[in-house]
């Protein structure tokens, strides 16, 4: 982990209910989110978990506006949820930043193009797999169908990913995993 500055975590999408709810956390302390932190912490990364704006209708230019508040180089590990992995990868695809790792968890790229909005218009560029050290994708059999074909987007156009299959897990939702904790994201983030 010592070569790592720092580190980014991203959240998904959510439904405006549950975002307007005082049952239910903010995004980014959902799930895993705060538990990997925790655990990038303790090895002595710099980690951040932003809240990214109105996650019940993401807009890309706010989320792009947040996450470029923070430092992000050839030393800093990218970790994105759902909807926020996809962001990710457009945000890759428009800049040319090198980066040391990029970690997609159940990546959705909105396949079906349910959204209205151009927040997934682009093509993922191919050579962002040269800018950073590395890329790890991990889905489960079990998530959605457009999570599922989002997965082989992502595979078709970045061939040195490596792709880390799960039985299972679904959506890697807290519910799913049965634990807000992730070892399984651990360790490969540890690697």
């Amino acid at each position: 982990m010592s070569a790592l500055d720092n580190a980014i975590i991203l959240h998904g999408a959510c439904e405006r209910a549950e975002y307007f709810s005082s049952e239910h956390p903010a995004q980014s302390n959902s799930h895993w989110l705060p538990w990997m932190q925790k655990q990038l912490l303790i090895r002595g990364v710099a980690t951040q978990t932003p809240e990214m704006p109105s996650p019940y209708d993401p807009d890309y230019g706010s989320w792009k506006r947040e996450l470029e508040r923070f430092d992000i180089g050839p030393r800093t590990l990218l970790i994105g949820y759902s909807c926020g992995a996809g962001f990710l990868l457009r945000w890759l695809s428009e800049r040319v930043v090198p980066i040391a790792r990029l970690i997609l968890v159940a990546p959705w790229l909105d396949p079906e193009r349910a959204r209205t909005d151009a927040f997934f218009d682009f093509k993922i560029d191919s050579a962002l797999a040269s800018r950073a050290k590395s890329i790890d994708l991990l889905v489960s059999n079990d998530d959605h169908a457009s999570i599922q074909k989002s997965v082989e987007q992502i595979i078709a156009a970045l061939p040195p990913i490596r792709v880390h299959r799960f039985r299972e897990l679904g959506h890697f939702t807290s519910e799913d995993l049965g634990s807000t904790a992730f070892p399984q994201l651990r360790a490969i983030a540890f690697e």
